[in-house]
């Protein structure tokens, strides 16, 4: 054999030995990627000819199932109650998904190992194989008086039970529609998921669970917490000037409209967070300490989050790097660099309620196989233990005084005794602050924990009192009448 025809024949191999290992490679390292490629055709056929399950919440409703189609695939995705559970079922479409439908899309879909043996009867039977089921925790009532109470403002309501860590409510304010999103025409879900991502208000955004914003004095009862384990007693006389000039700093801290605490140099500890003294709560966290505050606020969870939760979490956060005096001050009254999520607020008031004991908070109750049967409960487990039952007592003690007898006293119940706390958080320069409100009902024994954040004050120019605590009410109250 010549020069040439050898160089011909070396050639012709290499590119013979190459076809062959980009088709093993292909078939065999990456098949299982390409086929779950979400633009993959076929894979895109094969998801939308199973009967996917349905999601419901408590009592049974569908908030997402599955019905037949009348065009290339069988089964078309419906939201039946719109915007209301959007946040937390998602929507599942053609190329994408969110929500419950997406963290539990092996469940819905049937693949997940937990439905096995109906997979093996379908296969025996010759039915097609079909998906499981949920339910979540989220009580309708309580869903729709949220929504409600919140309105059109930008914000977010969690409702939590506190002995169990069931979420009874989560609303997230604007939020959307799902149905144009798990549309069969390309065409007008891309318009539909177009108008979403361009919208300056974020509708697509969980705010309940996906955005932080500074606590303002809702951080209050955290570092009450911190004192109370250092030994402070609730009528213990603590500093609470008029004005507090934060070191090495220009900046003279004021009381919030320049209002007086006590004898305008000392105030009791419990009237302190009753009246929310900026002061007073500033100086705490001076003489408490920066390491302090933040292990105490660790201890609620922050700069963590939840393992396994099945929707998209931030971790709320406490500064991690070392503040210098002025910064400890500003971080103890929930400005300077704190974020939290209202999730993560809730979880603080159900703990206290709950004598000092926060569970592991959870949405997903039940899953149900194909035949309706179920195939695991979702138990409550204990998650931290960030303060004592007797520091989680004088909380209690002194957010019922806040209901009672100061900031909070629109979220007052008739006949029933709540504890609370409200926050003013200033976010920018000429921006309206938050408004929030934390609390809990019964005081005494709850069965309902909340948060409540509405941004820029609803463009109210108002406080927590006045524009969060009338949300938490309502929900509070709604709460208590169905579950009473």
């Amino acid at each position: 054999m010549n020069a040439p025809i050898r160089k011909v024949a070396v050639a012709c191999l290499v590119l013979f030995t190459a076809l062959l290992v980009n088709a093993n490679w292909l078939q065999a390292k990456q098949a299982g990627e390409l086929r779950h490629e979400p633009n993959n055709a076929r894979q895109i056929t094969e998801r939308l000819e199973r009967e996917r399950g349905w999601i419901g919440v408590a009592g049974g409703q569908a908030i997402a199932s599955s019905v037949p189609s009348d065009d290339e695939y069988k089964y078309q995705r419906q939201y039946p109650a719109g915007k209301l559970y959007s946040a937390v079922a998602g929507y599942y479409g053609l190329y994408t998904s969110a929500g419950l439908e997406r963290s539990q899309n092996d469940f819905l879909s049937g693949e997940d190992d937990r439905l096995f043996v109906s997979k093996v009867s379908d296969l025996v039977t010759g039915r097609k194989q079909r998906g499981g089921s949920i339910v979540t925790t989220l009580v309708p009532r309580i869903q729709q008086i949220a929504t409600t109470a919140l309105g059109n403002r930008k914000g977010a309501v969690v409702a939590l039970d506190p002995k169990t860590g069931e979420i009874l409510a989560m609303v997230t304010s604007p939020t959307y529609d799902p149905t144009p999103l798990a549309s069969h025409d390309e065409a007008a879900v891309g318009k539909a998921a177009q108008a979403l991502n361009t919208d300056p208000d974020k509708p697509l955004l969980n705010r309940a669970t996906q955005e932080t914003y500074p606590p303002g004095s809702t951080f209050k009862v955290i570092t009450a917490a911190a004192a109370l384990n250092a030994g402070r007693q609730l009528e213990e006389r603590i500093a609470a000037p008029d004005t507090l000039p934060l070191p090495q700093s220009r900046t003279v801290l004021p009381n919030f409209d320049n209002e007086r605490c006590g004898d305008g140099q000392t105030d009791t500890f419990i009237h302190a967070l009753t009246i929310s003294c900026n002061t007073a709560f500033a100086q705490l966290g001076m003489d408490l300490t920066d390491d302090t505050l933040r292990a105490q606020a660790e201890a609620f969870g922050f700069n963590s989050t939840i393992p396994d939760f099945p929707l998209p979490l931030v971790p709320s956060v406490y500064p991690p790097q070392q503040l210098d005096g002025a910064q400890t001050a500003q971080s103890a009254i929930g400005q300077f660099d704190d974020r939290v999520t209202p999730l993560q607020m809730a979880q603080v008031a159900a703990a206290i309620g709950n004598n000092g004991v926060m569970m592991r908070p959870y949405i997903v109750s039940e899953l149900l196989g194909p035949d309706l049967k179920a195939i695991s409960r979702t138990e409550p487990e204990v998650y931290k233990r960030p303060v004592s039952p007797d520091v989680a007592a004088d909380l209690n003690t002194m957010m019922q005084s806040v209901v009672s007898n100061g900031t909070g006293s629109k979220a007052r119940i008739p006949g029933i005794a709540v504890a609370g706390k409200t926050g003013t958080a200033e976010h920018g320069d000429n921006e309206p602050p938050h408004a929030w409100f934390i609390g809990f009902a019964p005081a005494a024994n709850p069965s309902v924990a909340v948060a409540v954040v509405v941004e820029d004050g609803g463009g109210e120019l108002g406080t927590g009192g006045a524009v969060a605590a009338p949300v938490a009410q309502q929900v509070m109250k709604a709460a208590l009448d169905v579950r009473q």
